[in-house]
């Protein structure tokens, strides 16, 4: 005699959550982490007000380590902190920068109290907030835009930086000084820059001796800290590791615009014109997937030329993919630099802006879509998730900052236009690198004192960046900026 199984009620999963938690079958701890994570939450998020007081596009915004104040910057050059919940502005000063500010963020250990910026003016700053005023110093530079800075994990003094000069410094706030660890070098041997044009750095948080770096080509690069000899007595060249989708490794039309850790060591990274992908530690391609990188091309190793080289090189790099990773697809990422984010307790979702103005998220597991908002009337850059509650910060093109809190009486519905885009642009090249972005690069040359091998190379670069420019059709006059002030700049604190 078989017995029938009784059906399982169809209660929400949150309303189950709270009866086990009354029952002591969940504990607290538990519980709240469920209920963060939990899709019903997700698909209630709606805006809880705006925070408009910037002139100009909003960069980045980024929480403090308890979540509640938030820091922001933008093309008006100001640094503001908010208290997001009542949308009052708690400070408000200038950065010192000379151009758009990139990245602000939190020192973690410093009640709030030390913020470091980068900019489109090549500068590294550091703001100090005093009893009475701000004060704001210059601590590196680059030859170029700095897009990205990451801080090390539970320190209030490391963090470090990546620029479109390819060069990745590392920072010490207790003496002020910045070491360049390494100018990472294109793998495409018919790259036209010497050196890779870098967008974003983040750092392992179950393991701070990582850090992955990825711009103008297809390859996210895991360095380790460890390898670097503070004498200077070695080579730091070299990445532990390189990640990139099987169909992506010889592309040249392809760049990276985000990367991000999951806080299971999970490196998610995001393509222009292209999809985000999910890879595990188990799936790179290993510490050397190209050693025609590091041949000229008049060279000749054992016979083999640099094109054999080329040639068998990425052939092993496409045979050592182990797997493939999780891709996120249907949103668009063609016109700016976008950042890419995890989202959760426990990293269960993935987010990210898009050029049609929408925010999307997706379920870590699977890639399946499963929210998408719309939250800015061009381009959304930047998504940043809270540390511990279910709430996002989302900017873009327009001058303020949306704050989304899971709201919504009704559940919203994936829209049926989910591919509401604009055309595809020509390439990496041609949308990245802007005759207005080849004259910054070559009004910032003569500011840096380097060596004579150095100033060699910057003489190249500029030969190579005039010729560049030179095929650019265009009209336009560009306006060399005003030096950088390195001054110490002081503001009253608010009243």
């Amino acid at each position: 005699m078989t017995t029938k199984k009784r059906p399982r009620m169809s209660f929400d999963s949150a309303i189950v959550d709270v009866w086990r938690r009354e029952l002591g079958q969940l504990s607290s701890w538990n519980f709240a982490n469920r209920l963060a994570a939990s899709e019903d939450l997700v698909l209630r998020l709606d805006v809880l007000r705006k925070l408009d007081r910037h002139r100009g596009c909003v960069n980045t915004v980024c929480f403090n380590a308890s979540g509640d104040v938030l820091v922001s910057g933008s093309d008006d050059r100001r640094i503001i902190l908010w208290d997001w919940e009542s949308g009052r502005v708690k400070l408000s000063f200038h950065s010192g920068h000379a151009n758009n500010v990139f990245q602000a963020k939190m020192m973690p250990y410093s009640e709030d109290q030390s913020i470091v910026t980068c900019a489109a003016d090549g500068q590294v700053r550091h703001a100090q907030i005093r009893e009475c005023g701000v004060e704001t110093k210059l601590l590196a530079e680059h030859e170029g835009r700095v897009h990205k800075l990451a801080i090390e994990p539970g320190s209030p003094h490391i963090f470090y930086t990546c620029g479109e000069d390819g060069l990745v410094q590392h920072i010490d706030l207790r003496t002020e000084r910045a070491t360049r660890l390494l100018t990472c070098q294109p793998l495409l041997r018919h790259s036209f820059f010497r050196n890779l044009h870098l967008n974003a750095i983040t750092i392992d948080p179950r393991n701070p001796n990582l850090f992955a770096v990825g711009g103008s080509d297809t390859f996210a690069r895991v360095y380790d800290i460890r390898k670097y000899k503070w004498n200077g007595s070695s080579e730091f060249g070299q990445p532990a590791d390189f990640f990139c989708p099987s169909h992506l490794v010889d592309d040249k039309s392809v760049g990276i615009t985000g990367l991000a850790y999951s806080s299971q060591s999970e490196l998610l990274v995001s393509y222009n014109d292209e999809f985000i992908y999910l890879f595990t530690k188990d799936i790179g391609l290993g510490s050397n997937p190209s050693i025609s990188s590091q041949v000229s091309d008049s060279s000749d190793v054992g016979g083999l030329t640099t094109d054999n080289l080329w040639e068998s090189s990425f052939s092993n790099a496409e045979d050592n993919i182990k797997a493939a990773p999780q891709s996120y697809i249907g949103h668009r990422n063609s016109e700016t630099v976008k950042g890419v984010n995890f989202f959760g307790p426990k990293c269960e979702y993935v987010v990210s802006g898009s050029d049609c103005g929408r925010i999307f998220i997706w379920n870590k597991k699977g890639g399946k879509l499963v929210r998408v908002m719309e939250a800015d009337k061009d381009v959304v850059n930047c998504v940043e998730t809270h540390p511990h509650a279910t709430v996002l910060a989302s900017s873009g093109i327009e001058n303020d900052i949306k704050m989304w809190v899971p709201k919504a009486i009704d559940k919203a519905i994936l829209p049926a236009n989910i591919q509401k885009t604009t055309p595809k642009s020509g390439g990496w090249m041609h949308r990245m690198v802007s005759p207005e972005d080849l004259m910054l690069q070559l009004i910032s040359f003569p500011r840096q004192r380097t060596g004579s091998e150095n100033n060699r190379n910057l003489s190249s670069d500029r030969s190579d960046l005039l010729q560049l420019l030179l095929t650019f059709d265009t009209n336009s006059d560009d306006g060399s900026a005003d030096d950088s002030d390195t001054a110490v700049v002081a503001e009253d604190c608010p009243s």
